[in-house]
């Protein structure tokens, strides 16, 4: 009898070690998987990272453009644009003032 108990018990402790050892492979497995998302997730990060800083300069830039738009926009409301532009486009000139025209 103790021969056929030790049988047994042999038996129980191999099977133990195989389905500690399937486990371990599974946990293992698993790992494996969450150590190549993780890496993927930080590549991801990086290029929306990347992208981000590009939109945030491009932001900056037309913020600077809406800047001189605007500074634009102010002198046009001014006298001396509207003198600038009678004297260009339109050839106006003061009462004290003697035009010359170059010949052509």
């Amino acid at each position: 009898m103790k021969k056929s108990k030790k049988k047994k018990n042999k038996k129980r402790i191999a099977n133990n070690y195989l389905g500690m050892a399937a486990i371990a492979i599974v946990v293992l497995l698993l790992l494996g998987g969450l150590t190549y998302q993780s890496q993927t997730l930080k590549a991801r990060i990086a290029v929306y990272d990347a992208k981000a800083s590009a939109l945030e300069d491009s932001i900056a830039g037309e913020q600077e453009r809406t800047q001189e738009i605007d500074e634009q926009k102010e002198y046009m409301q001014t006298d001396e644009y509207i003198a600038e532009v009678a004297r260009d486009k339109l050839g106006l000139v003061k009462g004290n003032e003697i035009v010359f025209e170059e010949e052509k």
